[in-house]
C-alpha cells in the first residue's frame, strides 16, 4: 500500500517541500499516513467481520475453545472497536487535512481531545489507576492520549524515527499483553506493528514517503490506545502497584523528546507547536551522526527501556527502583550527548 501511496501522492501534488523548519533537502511523497490508515482499517475491519461470523456462541466453538477466547466476551468487545475506528478515522482527516491546508494548533488540539475524550467514554480506551470516579478517569486518560499523539507528532522529525520507534514500543506492549493473556489487545498491537513495518520499508533513511501528520497523529493515538488497554496491575506477581507505571516507563524516549523540545521552545518565546530542527534527533545529528545511526541510537535507547519496563510485574520495589533508575540514565546519555554537541 505505501508504494502505491507514493507513487500517487507524487501525481497528485501530496509532497513535503524543502523548508528551514524541515531537515530534509528534496521534496518527499506525504502520502504515508494514507497506507497506514488504509491498511489498519481493511485488516481491521477484516478481522471484525470475521470474528463476528466465526464467534457466534455455538458455531465453531471448537475454534473458539482452541483459541482460549470467549466469544461472547469477544463480541462484546466490537462495540468498543467501533468508536476506536471512528477515533482513527478522525484523527485521520484531521491529520490529511492539515497536511494539505497546514491548520493552526488549537484546532488540532480541540480535535485531538474531542476524539480523546470519546475514545476514553465510549470505547473504554482509560486509565483505572485505582480512582473510582469514570469522570476523573475519563479526563485523565484524554490527556495521555493527547500528550502521546502529539508526542509521536513530535518525533516525526526525521526518517523512520516516530514509526520505528512505535514499533518498538508496540511489541513491548503486546509482549505485556500477551503476557496477561489479552488476546483482543494483542491482535490489535501484531496488526499496527506489521502495518508500520510494511512503511519503514520505503521510510527508513533515507526515506522515500513521509508519514505525515496524517500518520503521525493515527500512530501515537494508537500507541495511546495500546498503552491504556493492555493489563499490568492484575498481572504482578508481588501484588505491588508500581507496574501500573510501564508505559511512563515505555514511552521515556518520546515523552523526553516532547517535553525536552517543548521547553526549549517556551525557554525562546516561540511557540512548542511551530516546528523546527531543534529535537534530539536533530541535536544528535549535528554531533557528527549520520541520519541512520541517530535513528538507531533512539531505536536502541527505547529498546532499552522497553526491556525494563517488561519486568517490572515480576520483580519486587528494589528491582523496580532499579528499572526507573536505568531509565533515567538512559536518558542522561541521551542528555549528555546533547550538551555536548551544543558546545561544537
Amino acid at each position: 500500500m505505501t508504494g502505491l501511496v507514493r507513487k500517487l501522492a507524487a501525481r497528485a501534488g501530496l509532497v513535503a517541500h524543502p523548508a528551514s523548519d524541515r531537515y530534509h533537502q528534496a521534496v518527499i511523497p506525504l502520502g504515508g499516513g494514507i497506507a497506514i490508515f488504509t491498511t489498519l482499517m481493511l485488516f481491521i475491519l477484516a478481522a471484525a467481520v470475521a470474528i463476528k461470523l466465526l464467534l457466534v456462541p455455538g458455531r465453531f466453538a471448537w475454534l473458539a475453545e482452541r483459541a482460549n477466547i470467549d466469544p461472547a466476551d469477544f463480541l462484546g468487545k466490537l462495540n468498543q472497536l467501533v468508536f476506536l475506528l471512528l477515533g482513527v478515522l478522525g484523527l485521520f482527516a484531521l491529520g490529511l487535512w492539515d497536511d494539505i491546508k497546514h491548520l493552526g494548533p488549537l484546532v488540532k488540539l480541540a480535535v485531538q481531545f474531542a476524539v480523546a475524550m470519546m475514545a476514553a467514554a465510549f470505547a473504554d480506551i482509560r486509565v483505572e489507576f485505582f480512582i473510582e470516579s469514570r469522570i476523573i478517569t475519563s479526563a485523565l486518560s484524554a490527556f495521555w492520549i493527547v500528550l502521546i499523539i502529539n508526542a509521536f507528532n513530535f518525533l516525526d522529525n526525521m526518517d523512520g524515527l516516530s514509526a520505528g520507534i512505535a514499533v518498538i514500543a508496540s511489541s513491548i506492549l503486546f509482549t505485556a499483553a500477551a503476557i496477561s493473556g489479552q488476546v483482543f489487545v494483542g491482535g490489535l498491537a501484531l496488526v499496527f506493528v506489521g502495518t508500520l513495518l510494511g512503511f519503514l520499508v520505503f521510510n527508513f533513511p533515507p526515506a522515500k514517503i513521509f508519514m505525515g501528520d496524517a500518520g503521525s497523529l493515527v500512530v501515537g493515538f494508537f500507541v495511546a490506545m495500546l498503552t491504556l488497554r493492555t493489563t499490568y496491575y492484575q498481572e504482578a506477581q508481588s501484588g505491588q502497584w508500581y507496574p501500573v507505571l510501564m508505559p511512563l516507563v515505555v514511552m521515556a524516549v518520546p515523552l523526553y523528546d516532547f517535553l525536552s523540545v517543548t521547553a526549549l521552545r517556551i525557554s525562546q518565546g516561540r511557540s512548542p507547536f511551530i516546528g523546527d530542527t531543534q529535537h534530539f534527533s536533530h541535536r544528535l545529528k549535528r554531533h557528527g551522526l549520520s541520519d541512520t545511526q541517530t535513528v538507531l541510537t533512539l531505536y536502541l535507547a527505547t529498546l532499552c527501556t522497553g526491556l525494563g519496563a517488561i519486568f517490572l510485574y515480576q520483580v519486587n520495589l528494589a528491582g523496580a527502583i532499579l528499572i526507573f533508575t536505568q531509565t533515567f540514565m538512559i536518558l542522561a546519555i541521551i542528555a549528555i550527548l546533547e550538551t555536548a554537541s551544543q558546545r561544537t
